[in-house]
């Protein structure tokens, strides 16, 4: 589905991401993956220093002189309003926010006809637990800057986000209360996003931009109270 398309992907050394890239893969494209872990195949770099995204992007076009699909896919600092500094909190919104809007930047004169870009955003862009402020706020604004570039890089490539809810990446057996809170009866898998990704990329979703697309197993919209999905109240 993607024989010789060229692929970018951020934080594609762990998880999701490394799931997504192999996915890429898969399906016959070339992939260029950014991390902070150095590992085979990346480019290993802090993409919260604007000058890493610069040398990265100028690496990808010198090699590929295109790009097909971006995965904005690194995951912010999360850390509470009780022991977040400032410093802290930007560097999430670096990584979360602003190095996503950068690297696009960079690549949107390269962009092949057809492109497509998935930001990996989070359903806690729309529900948080307790101390989570950092990431929850960066996570709300690459679910907002999408439906933006969308409208901005109209004709040249469309936009949208995945929220993922859930999603263990340890390949555990995740049972009880824990797996029936989702709708679905389990916990989220990497290839859920991978596959998710891979469908807003390709053509067969050539009419949807500017979209969030929650992938939660229904978490988000399942109430529970005392005594439901195996969860009781001890208050």
């Amino acid at each position: 589905m993607f024989k010789d398309k060229v692929a970018v992907v951020t934080g594609g050394a762990h998880g999701i991401g490394r799931t997504i890239c192999a996915a890429f893969e898969r399906e016959g494209a070339k992939v260029c993956a950014i991390d902070r872990t150095p590992g085979e195949g990346i480019f290993a770099g802090n993409i919260a220093d604007p000058a890493v995204l610069e040398r990265f992007a100028a690496e990808v076009i010198a090699k590929h002189g295109r790009v097909d699909c971006i995965v904005n896919n690194a995951p912010p600092l999360m850390k509470g309003i009780s022991d977040c500094s400032w410093e802290e909190f930007n560097y999430a919104l670096r990584v979360g926010v602003s190095a996503p809007f950068y690297l696009t930047k960079l690549l949107a004169n390269h962009l092949a006809p057809g492109a497509a870009i998935v930001n990996i955003s989070s359903s806690r862009d729309r529900m948080s637990q307790p101390e989570t402020e950092s990431y929850t706020a960066a996570k709300g604004g690459i679910s907002a800057l999408t439906h933006a570039l969308a409208v901005s890089l109209a004709g040249r490539a469309r936009v949208n986000s995945i929220s993922p809810g859930w999603i263990d990446t340890t390949d555990s057996e995740i049972i009880g209360p824990d797996a029936t809170q989702q709708p679905v009866g389990r916990v989220g898998r990497p290839e859920d996003i991978a596959e998710l990704a891979l469908f807003l990329c390709s053509e067969k979703a050539g009419f949807i931009t500017g979209e969030n697309i929650c992938a939660d197993g229904g978490m988000t919209r399942l109430m529970i109270y005392h005594n439901d999905c195996g969860w009781t109240f001890a208050g």
